[in-house]
């Protein structure tokens, strides 16, 4: 059985082959993970000889919020996962619907990480401005409820992985970051060809976008595009809403 060591990450193996053991593997749980309010669970994956650390997020561990639909959060996770591919960002560590052993859920490749860096210390070191910018760009597309410092890892290899997205696409304006940074900046070019791609994809319903209309609602799916016609019309970073506009905690 080979087994991937800890300083190798996504980008590395290989992503079709990271979603072939996600998609095939046989899920086992190892045990709960920390400070979450749902049920998130460490697992490991094997499958073809192969096997990997996974994190596993069943639908039935999930707390009901008053927000969002009930049993939708997992769904969220992969969404997020998808759009981040179809910018081209490569943000979030490859996400995938599993029927594990807690039922259906989300199961995600475990990022090994430097459990002292997050989001803000990532700030202070001064070369991760374009991933920032980046990640401040996706969590305007995806409407990002949550992003905590602490939902960004930096991995082994040294670059940023954006993880949580189950508080995402709600159909209502409910973006809460502690990344404010950028507000009234114009977007990059490259950034902005990227929104451009995405939504012509929307627009001609291709596989990503047929596959985000099986994870989202009608109507999250047209938030979805009003919010990147917006981004795309003005070409520049969003000021903040009426509030809450930062997670809490913020860490």
């Amino acid at each position: 059985m080979e087994e991937m060591e800890t300083n190798e990450q996504p980008i590395e193996i290989g992503a079709a082959r990271i979603l072939d053991l996600l998609l095939n593997g046989d899920v086992s749980v190892e045990g709960m993970l920390p400070y979450s309010s749902n049920y998130t669970l460490l697992a490991s994956v094997e499958h073809a000889g192969l096997r990997a650390l996974a994190v596993y997020k069943p639908r039935r561990g999930e707390r009901p919020l008053w927000d969002f639909a009930r049993g939708t959060l997992y769904q969220r996770e992969v969404a997020a996962y998808l759009t981040s591919e179809a910018l081209g960002f490569s943000l979030v560590p490859p996400t995938v619907v599993r029927d594990g052993p807690y039922g259906v859920g989300a199961l995600q490749f475990y990022v090994h990480n430097d459990e002292q860096s997050h989001l803000l210390t990532m700030q202070q070191e001064g070369h991760y401005t374009t991933a920032i910018m980046q990640v401040a760009l996706f969590d305007c597309v995806i409407n990002n409820a949550d992003r905590k410092s602490g939902h960004c890892l930096k991995g082994i290899d040294g670059r940023i992985w954006a993880i949580d997205h189950g508080l995402t696409f709600h159909h209502e304006d409910k973006l809460r970051t502690v990344l404010w940074d950028f507000v009234g900046q114009p977007l990059p070019p490259d950034l902005q060809r990227a929104l451009c791609a995405f939504r012509e994809s929307l627009e001609k319903r291709d596989s990503v976008a047929q596959a985000l209309e099986e994870l989202l609602s009608r109507y999250e799916m047209n938030a979805l595009c009003h919010r990147l016609d917006v981004l795309i019309a003005t070409n520049a970073y969003p000021s903040p809403g009426p509030g809450p506009n930062i997670p809490w905690p913020p860490i």
